[in-house]
């Protein structure tokens, strides 16, 4: 759970502000989840702290981002293959994080974790958390700006 949070700090997610008064902030809870290596042992347990319960015209307006249709893959793969083409795979640690959303997103503090100096504030969020509906929209559109940049 701190590694969450810490993260959240190191990319600047989120700012503890007044709640504002024309706005509801959404919930938060954390999840849990055992990340096993190749033999099926626990090598890790991961927490993540999802924003709950959005509104559609309030806390967000456009939640679509492109997905790779598995025949895609596949046609990539064999054209790949046919032309000796070497393919590389990433995976990005704590990705919803890095999308910057447009609208105006304030959460609650996380359970258990409240500021003892501003136990009242919420977050108001720069960055997309795991769980509201625009986030994979939100890391789509970074990932794409990252991608299609000069130089790379």
């Amino acid at each position: 759970m701190h590694e969450e949070l810490e993260n959240f700090e190191r990319n600047h997610v989120r700012d503890l502000v007044e709640p504002p008064p024309n706005r509801r902030p959404i919930g938060t809870k954390w999840v849990f989840k055992n990340k096993r290596g190749e033999d099926g042992m626990v090598v890790r347990n991961k927490a993540r702290l999802p924003g709950v319960s959005s509104k559609e015209g309030i806390d967000y307006e456009e939640t679509f981002a492109p997905v790779a249709r598995l025949e895609a893959i596949r046609i990539l793969l064999a054209f790949a293959a046919s032309k000796g083409f070497k393919l590389q795979q990433m995976d990005v640690k704590s990705a919803f994080p890095n999308g910057f959303i447009e609208e105006e997103v304030y959460v609650r503090q996380p359970p258990g974790f409240e500021s003892a100096r501003f136990p009242h504030r919420v977050y108001k969020l720069m960055k997309a958390l795991y769980g509201p509906k625009q986030a994979p929209r939100a890391w789509y559109a970074r990932s794409k700006s990252f991608c299609s940049s000069p130089g790379l």
